[in-house]
């Protein structure tokens, strides 16, 4: 790549050479022709030494490549590259998928540019928690102030329904929301209702508006971050393909923090095929080739092909007290759609409890507090009986 990219650099230098060249012999035309009927021989020695300086002064400046090189940074393709097949790439998935329930401490960061439409209070930014997680799709996420063990916010989802309880700030902005995983709802505002159009200042973060993006933060999201879905390639109407595709991206070695380098990955892409219609891609996984074959980042897409969840995985390292399980300690989520961002991080991987079996109506929230409650179930048919058709 670099040797390309060098010879690319002395084919553009030299035909700014000649393009100079050019034009400065097309402007001494008439002095040449004048030359050639010049009778003075004084005259004839001064326009050639014109000419001869001129061509110089040309030289210098229009052809740089044999004068002052000027150094291109050009990001490093990092090596090596491993070599993988199809198989290798859905085992790779499955052995992370391997792992039946999670149960650990972890710190959650809510990044300020994914809330900026929310306006998520500085004292919410960053948060402990305690996550359980079992599969199918089970979660028990509850989020506290750290330092003080004070809950912010407790949330489950059983697989089919989600409940998220809102502990903090003034009475009025406690809730208790119900809802279900697959159904799509509109975003709540701090009273319950839909948010105006009307936008709070930017920067101007309130408890008020802690409770919105609380209150629309759906337990099943991290669901599928932190518990990904195995690959069943046997399973009919799905189809998976394999590409190649280089990134320049920033380097994440911390040595060389503000470096720029070019990281080679295979993409492996999920796409169903229905018996009728167009067929759609449901997922796209990314595996780093770098020393190795890592699952890098795991994208999924909608029916009209919009991306719904973005996925990016770091750090890999021994979880469970025998250290029985490599997972990645990091966990980045970007929901584009829903405008926030959050990072997961265990806070001591071996400390985690793997595989332990935990009863089903552990992940089902109850109301204990009493709290304001808000059906989005019930809120969608009182909304649908009042429409006009």
């Amino acid at each position: 790549m670099k040797a390309a990219l060098t010879t690319k650099i002395v084919f553009v230098s030299l035909g700014r050479c000649f393009a100079y060249l050019g034009r400065a012999l097309g402007s001494l035309r008439p002095l040449l022709m004048a030359n050639s009927t010049a009778a003075n021989s004084h005259s004839s020695f001064r326009v050639s030494f014109f000419l001869l300086l001129t061509f110089a002064i040309t030289l210098n400046a229009g052809c740089g490549l044999f004068g002052t090189h000027k150094k291109v940074q050009v990001p490093q393709l990092l090596t090596p590259l491993s070599e993988a097949a199809k198989s290798r790439l859905i085992t790779e998935v499955n052995r992370l998928a391997g792992v039946h329930s999670l149960h650990g401490k972890v710190d959650i960061e809510f990044e300020d540019t994914s809330f900026a439409d929310s306006g998520l209070a500085e004292k919410y930014r960053q948060a402990d928690g305690t996550v359980t997680l079992q599969r199918p799709g089970q979660i028990y996420l509850i989020i506290t102030v750290p330092f003080i063990a004070k809950d912010i916010a407790q949330m489950t989802s059983n697989g089919e329904t989600f409940r998220v309880a809102v502990l903090q700030g003034d009475e009025k902005y406690r809730r208790f929301v119900k809802g279900t995983n697959s159904a799509v709802y509109e975003k709540l505002d701090t009273d319950g209702t839909q948010p105006g159009a009307q936008k709070p200042r930017k920067n101007r973060m309130n408890e008020k508006e802690t409770v919105t993006a609380l209150s629309n933060l759906r337990p099943q999201h991290l669901t599928d971050a932190l518990m990904i879905s195995r690959i069943t390639p046997a399973q009919r109407g799905l189809t998976y393909v394999q590409s190649e595709f280089y990134q320049e991206e920033a380097d994440s070695r911390p040595e060389k923090r503000a470096a720029r380098v070019v990281r080679g990955y295979y993409l492996l892409e999920e796409f169903s095929q229905p018996a009728t219609g167009d067929a759609r891609l449901l997922r796209r996984f990314w595996f780093d080739r770098v020393n190795g074959i890592r699952l890098a980042r795991v994208q999924s897409f909608d029916e009209n092909g919009l991306l719904i969840t973005d996925i990016a995985y770091w750090d890999e390292k021994p979880f469970g007290e025998s250290g029985q399980a490599r997972l990645p300690a990091r966990i980045e989520i970007t929901r584009p759609h829903d405008h926030y961002k959050l990072s997961i991080t265990y806070q001591t991987p071996m400390a985690v409890e793997i595989d332990k079996e935990y009863r089903p109506e552990a992940f089902v929230l109850e109301n204990r507090w009493q709290l304001s409650e808000v059906d989005l179930d019930a809120r969608q048919r009182n909304k649908a009986a009042v429409t006009p058709k």
